[in-house]
């Protein structure tokens, strides 16, 4: 969460990134990227996890410095970065987050107090001081410092943040409260350019939806990064693509639809000119074996004649060989690689022996508390069974899934497991992971032999290449983290899956693949999900949990057709 505050002026207002370069190690993520956003564009940025979206948003809100090359970022109207986290000590209130946002704001006002002090001594006033008064008073009405406190009011009850206090701390609150709050903050500064990374994780469709309306009537720059389709389309028609294999960022209009018939047209031409220098290679080769079987050691050919109709044969000959040789080198040093291929999550998931062996419920709670944040008088998942939890942001999903999950044990009440019954789990929040720890070691932990055992069985499930094995964890971006916690569940044989936001972090592909992952799978499904495709698209039965004071949760079966969009 970052902030600055300036006097506004689109026309003043640039951002732009020339010849832009950023690696981390020897692992280089931009490479020479060129990109201009236009002020008061809104442009969404897309890309597979771990392409740099996340590195984009930094470089362009200063919070990194290119390797090379040059970025330009001047908003005088001040500049407000969302990160994935929030950088603020557990030990800190929520009213420490809320000033560290209107910082700016709050200085302006301070110079402001001491300017009318200054004014106010007596005698005829300075024609200097006046000015820079005046001056003043514009910047802040133009950031629209009159109403600061009422956006940050208004900002925390469209995000379902009105029942903190000031003084709670930050390490009190849950990992979406805490992503919620970061937002809620750079909202209420009211910066020019808005640079967000993935806004909508962790929010309701309420929540969504006010922020859909509050970034549509924003009048500045904004540059989200998001994997939510929906949001996607409702906020920009500009795509900006972070192009992993190739390094570089590609501007795309024509909203999202433009840019799959955009990039399904440019894969195209790239498998043509593909195919191209694969024939006029083979033809070469061809031309040239050929042509050097007609020549003798001697570089003669005994079948053209003789006297001079012969040499002239033989230079002819010789001439086309050596042209020909001449192309073959430079098709064989300039060749044209296939496009490459995605990442597909192409892997099943893994069941164990007993399959649908269960007799009786899988899961059974009964009269469960935790709290002022769950009551739940009963509940039972069945075998091969599919339940979706629902409610608005605190009404108890997450912490319902961690007590299924053995995560969070009740303050009252009872949690029954059927005997030897297998549980995945995947959490909403990202685990911490040891600094040094690579990658394929953290997915064979647990796991019997050593981790390069386990290296063709990761790269089977499609979620990541042979180079990103060796990446220590905590250089992966969160979506890359997020692909790792999928790896592990799905080759972990269970009965029954329990998942927390699971599209959060994940691209759009992928999305689409584990849905039908899941469709496969003939264990039984807890999930919560605020994705409204993902919803649309989960069969069986609806859990709807309210906010205290509770109601009794209702769980029902909906048939697709009547489920909301």
């Amino acid at each position: 969460m970052r902030s600055r505050a300036h006097h506004p002026s689109q026309s003043k207002s640039q951002l732009t990134l020339s010849a832009v370069t950023k690696a981390y190690g020897d692992r280089v993520v931009l490479d020479q990227v060129s990109l201009t956003v236009r002020p008061g564009e809104k442009a969404a940025v897309i890309g597979e996890n771990g392409s740099g979206k996340s590195t984009l948003l930094r470089l362009l809100a200063g919070a990194e410095r290119p390797d090379g090359g040059e970025v330009t970022s001047v908003f005088p109207g001040g500049t407000g970065h969302l990160a994935q986290t929030l950088d603020l000590a557990p030990g800190r209130t929520v009213q420490d987050a809320v000033d560290l946002a209107l910082a700016d704001l709050r200085d302006l006002a301070d110079r402001i107090r001491a300017a009318e002090t200054a004014l106010g001594t007596g005698g005829e006033p300075d024609p200097e001081l006046l000015d820079a008064y005046g001056e003043l008073l514009t910047a802040y009405e133009e950031r629209g410092g009159y109403q600061a406190d009422a956006r940050t009011e208004a900002a925390l009850h469209g995000l379902g943040l009105a029942h903190l206090t000031r003084d709670r701390t930050i390490g009190s609150l849950s990992g979406g409260e805490s992503c919620r709050l970061a937002l809620a903050c750079v909202l209420a500064a009211s910066p020019e350019l808005l640079l967000l990374d993935e806004p909508t994780n962790h929010l309701d469709r309420r929540a969504v939806d006010w922020l859909t309306e509050r970034l549509r009537a924003h009048r500045g720059t904004l540059v989200v990064v998001t994997h939510d389709r929906d949001f996607l389309e409702r906020i920009t028609s500009t795509v900006l693509e972070v192009d992993r294999d190739l390094r570089t960022v590609v501007r795309y209009g024509d909203g999202w639809t433009g840019y799959l018939a955009a990039k399904a047209a440019a894969r195209g031409r790239w498998a043509q000119r593909h195919a191209e220098w694969r024939e006029d290679l083979a033809r070469t080769e061809t031309l040239v074996a050929a042509a050097g079987n007609r020549l003798d050691r001697t570089g003669k050919d005994p079948g053209q004649g003789f006297g001079k109709h012969r040499r002239s044969s033989e230079a002819k000959l010789s001439g086309q060989v050596r042209a020909a040789r001449r192309h073959l080198e430079r098709l064989r040093a300039e060749p044209v690689a296939p496009p490459p291929v995605p990442l597909r999550f192409g892997a099943g998931i893994a069941t164990t022996e007993r399959g649908g062996a269960f007799e009786g419920p899988l899961l059974e709670l009964s009269g469960i508390r935790v709290g002022d944040r769950l009551h739940l008088p009963a509940l039972s998942v069945r075998p091969g069974q599919r339940l979706l939890v629902s409610g608005p942001n605190g009404a108890g999903k997450t912490t319902l899934l961690r007590v299924l999950a053995g995560d969070l044990t009740p303050d009252s009440g009872t949690v029954r497991r059927a005997e030897h019954v297998r549980l995945g789990y995947l959490a909403q929040e990202l685990p911490h992971s040891p600094v040094r720890l690579p990658l394929l070691s953290a997915f064979a932990a647990g796991l019997p032999g050593l981790p390069e055992e386990h290296a063709e069985e990761l790269l089977t499930v499609g979620l990541f290449r042979e180079e990103d094995l060796t990446v220590p964890v905590a250089a992966l971006s969160a979506g890359q983290r997020r692909r790792l916690e999928l790896a592990r569940l799905v080759t972990r044989p269970t009965d029954v899956l329990v998942l927390d936001e699971p599209t959060n972090h994940v691209s759009l592909a992928l999305v689409e693949e584990v849905e039908q992952a899941l469709a496969g799978y003939p264990g039984a499904v807890v999930a919560v999900s605020h994705d409204p495709r993902f919803r649309a698209a989960f069969p069986g039965d609806r859990l709807e949990l309210r906010r205290a004071p509770w109601f009794p949760p209702a769980v029902h079966a909906r048939r697709r057709a009547e489920r909301p969009a």
